[in-house]
């Protein structure tokens, strides 16, 4: 090989992996930026609450009942004498939590079931579908409260009612791409060197589809974490005096006109990670598009 013909191989530029090109347009979406940065916070803030609350959230004080934001209490403090920044910090570990743990719960049962389905078909596809449309029939938010009720209140009984509600939405999601997916041709090519079903579906299918369920996921757990503070604030979720976003606000709702910042904060934290969990899944929409080519 000439010199020549070597430095043009030198100088030809790498090719960005798809992972970077995704990065790539991630980061150009500010939107999406702002939203990763603000659920990062939160997530730093729930991780390192018991370090950086400055007050027992459960801790009492009848001398301080109902004080507006002083420079000893920054957020206030509610009807017994409670900080709500300490309170605030701490419910974002049950929302927080409750978000992922339940898309976690409704991705490990929805994945599985849409892959079976969307692979196999015939009657198994059918009777899944059917079973799924059943849940779908039921809204989101009713479906939960109905399946919190029937557990019992807790903060656990309710993560699980919030997976198994948002488990169709993941089986409807799995099953489209599967079937989207085992007609391309590689798939066909692995199919025909003889590959196992179980191999193609999970080494050739599988890897394909993950990017729309993240996707997802990050917009469920926005959901999820709306429906822990409904769920709260009912009674059917965070069971006090633990902290939690929605049981503060079922509790500042009769104290409204005495001290509106009961239910400032809690509700502006709840406004703030639900509005930066929707704008980052739809800067990761877009990113893993692979349609995009800006």
């Amino acid at each position: 090989m000439s010199a020549a013909s070597e430095t043009a191989l030198t100088a030809a530029p790498a090719v960005d992996s798809p992972a970077r090109r995704a990065f790539k347009r991630l980061i150009r979406r500010k939107g999406a930026v702002v939203g990763g940065i603000v659920v990062i916070l939160f997530v730093a803030i729930a991780l390192l609450a018991p370090w950086i609350a400055p007050f027992d959230p459960a801790a009492t004080d009848w001398s301080a009942v109902r004080k507006a934001p002083s420079a000893r209490h920054w957020f206030g403090t509610d009807e017994i004498g409670r900080d709500v920044l300490a309170r605030v910090i701490w419910g974002a570990r049950a929302s927080l939590m409750a978000g992922v743990i339940s898309v976690a719960i409704a991705m490990a049962i929805g994945l599985p079931i849409g892959l079976l389905a969307g692979y196999r078909g015939g009657f198994l596809d059918g009777l899944l579908m059917r079973m799924t449309d059943a849940m779908l029939a039921c809204p989101f938010l009713i479906l939960a409260i109905a399946l919190a009720a029937f557990l019992g209140p807790s903060l656990t009984n309710a993560m699980i009612a919030i997976g198994i509600s948002a488990t169709p939405i993941f089986i409807r999601l799995s099953r489209g791409q599967v079937q989207a997916v085992k007609v391309e041709d590689f798939v066909e090519a692995a199919r025909a060197v003889g590959n196992p079903h179980w191999r193609i579906a999970l080494s050739h299918v599988l890897p394909n589809v993950v990017p729309p369920l993240m996707v997802q996921a990050t917009l469920t757990t926005a959901a999820a974490i709306i429906a822990e503070a409904s769920l709260s604030f009912l009674g059917l979720g965070q069971q006090p005096p633990a902290p939690s976003w929605g049981s503060m606000l079922n509790v500042a709702k009769n104290f409204l006109g005495q001290a509106p910042w009961m239910a400032v904060w809690p509700g502006l934290a709840i406004f703030l990670v639900v509005l930066s969990f929707n704008l980052l899944g739809d800067g990761l929409r877009d990113a893993l598009d692979p349609r995009h080519r800006d």
